[in-house]
């Protein structure tokens, strides 16, 4: 393999076979190999032509059509090639076998340029949107950066809306979305590296942190899981979820994701490390914790006092949610002295003449909603949100009056139903523990659910992510980190990051960052 300085000087050496792999120069035979490699699809182009007027060196580029800029391949290449280089053939008086670097340093204006020697590397460049110039005589090629495919414009997620915050959110462009994470961490320590997975999809990855502040332990695990995944298709970046995940047999994720932009920022600035997927707007964050579920990036664009307050209510819908199916089926079961007697009088009344137990009964119901929520997640908008709203009303409605559920049931699917969508991430383990825990109450009684729940807790306390615990900081109790789990403090108060994620002290803002008051002397005021 020659370098850059030998071909240029003598561009007619003898090549290497390209059935090897390395671009030739004979300028045929690479014409023919890309053919052979892509010329069986439609969309490949291929453009032969000649190089100004004075050498007439043959060359041609190619590229795929739609993911290449036919606007900037014709102004940028064809005719800068063959017309403008006739200009600059006249003014630098070009030999012949200058003509690779009059190309390189006097006619391509193309911002992004680089050099291969490697048909891999010239069919990666093209699959993925690049234009490769091939120059006879020579045995490296121009890969030039010229893709122009058509984009999602940016939009607001449906799925993180926000009353306070930016409206922004991720698209299915790697680069889009890396800039606008530059734009939001304007700082030369915050890294992209970029590589590729999967065998057929060659699909770009980029790993983002924040080079002082992310550990560099979790980095290199974080890189060593991405190496080890060998796989045909990598198509979203919950593929990459599921090979590189603590425990895959949890119900509960130990891997964040978000689609907006505010919220992965401020992750990679307390120490975490994003995972960017091309072709997704979900971006991956580890480690992640358990107590990440419960927050939302509006909190911390508000005051402290109801983001505290809201905190506390994602807490006991969570708790709500899990448990109460559990526990109405347990105290109707087992535990009747508990209800107090008007209370237990009146569910009584309601479930005279229904002929199924109340296990049965949660069970029928908790069914339909599930599959009330998957139709309307699945139809057409418009049309899901009434198919949602009218068959819970119509089923329900008529369930009760022909004595196939009782009331108080319906009103119990309904509270676990509202509580369950505040917690949209956790909404997996939710339903899976939720039939768990109602299992073990329609056997054991109360009993059964404090077992369920010591369990969860176990397993809980049990979990890590990329070596951090899943459930600090309340397991092992860090105080520190208290003041941003069960409250929400001032920002102010928050002066260092998290130790759980970074395993580090790291202060990330002064220490009389809050504000105060100034001082007036006598006479200043009125």
């Amino acid at each position: 393999m020659q370098s850059l300085q030998a071909q240029q000087a003598t561009p007619l050496t003898p090549s290497a076979d390209v059935t090897q792999g390395v671009i030739s120069p004979d300028l045929e035979a690479n014409l023919i190999y890309l053919k052979r490699a892509l010329g069986k699809s439609s969309d490949t182009i291929f453009r032969e032509f000649k190089i100004g007027d004075t050498s007439q060196t043959k060359a041609f580029i190619c590229f795929i059509d739609g993911l290449a800029d036919k606007e900037k391949v014709d102004t940028h290449i064809i005719k800068a090639l063959m017309i403008d280089a006739r200009d600059t053939e006249n003014t630098n008086q070009a030999l012949p076998q200058d003509t690779y670097t009059l190309v390189k340093e006097s006619i391509l204006s193309v911002s992004e340029l680089m050099e291969s020697q490697f048909f891999n590397k010239a069919l990666d460049n093209i699959l993925s949107g690049s234009v490769v110039l091939f120059i006879d005589g020579y045995d490296t090629a121009f890969i030039l950066g010229l893709r122009g495919w058509s984009t999602r414009n940016i939009s607001e997620p449906n799925t993180e809306n926000a009353i306070r915050g930016p409206r922004e959110g991720f698209t299915e462009t790697l680069r889009v979305n890396t800039s606008m994470l530059r734009r939001k961490i304007k700082n030369p320590n915050l890294v992209l590296e970029t590589k590729k997975l999967g065998r057929q999809t060659r699909t770009d990855i980029c790993i983002a942190y924040i080079s002082g502040i992310a550990n560099e332990n979790i980095l290199k695990e974080v890189k060593a899981r991405l190496d080890r995944i060998d796989t045909d298709a990598i198509l979203e970046s919950g593929y990459i979820e599921q090979y590189i995940e603590d425990n895959p047999f949890s119900p509960f994720s130990t891997i964040g994701n978000s689609e907006k932009p505010d919220i992965i920022a401020a992750k990679l600035l307390e120490g975490r490390i994003a995972l960017l997927c091309d072709g997704t707007p979900c971006v991956l964050t580890v480690p992640q914790l358990f107590v990440e579920t419960f927050q939302s990036a509006e909190d911390y664009y508000s005051r402290p006092y109801l983001a505290t307050v809201v905190l506390w209510l994602r807490f006991i819908a969570f708790l709500i949610t899990l448990t109460a199916p559990a526990l109405y089926v347990a105290l109707e079961t087992f535990h009747q002295e508990m209800i107090p007697t008007v209370l237990l009088i009146t569910a009584a009344a309601a479930r005279e003449g229904i002929p199924f137990p109340a296990f049965l009964e949660a069970l029928i119901i908790g069914t339909i909603f599930e599959i009330l929520r998957e139709s309307g997640v699945r139809m057409p908008r418009p049309i899901g949100q009434a198919v949602s709203i009218v068959g819970a009303l119509v089923v329900g409605q008529a369930a009760v009056q022909a004595g196939i559920i009782s009331a108080p049931m319906v009103i119990i699917a309904a509270l676990t139903a509202i509580t369950g969508f505040i917690l949209t991430p956790l909404l997996d383990a939710i339903v899976l523990l939720r039939f768990t825990l109602l299992g073990l109450a329609a056997i054991f009684g109360l009993y059964g659910v404090t077992l369920g729940i010591l369990f969860i807790l176990g397993h809980l306390c049990s979990l890590r992510s990329f070596g951090s615990p899943y459930l600090a900081p309340f397991a092992p109790t860090i105080k520190a980190e208290l003041k941003d789990s069960l409250v929400r403090a001032p920002l102010w108060m928050m002066r260092s990051r998290p130790k759980s994620i970074t395993w580090k002290r790291s202060r990330r803002q002064a220490v009389s960052a809050r504000s105060h008051t100034p001082d007036h002397e006598e006479g200043d005021t009125e």
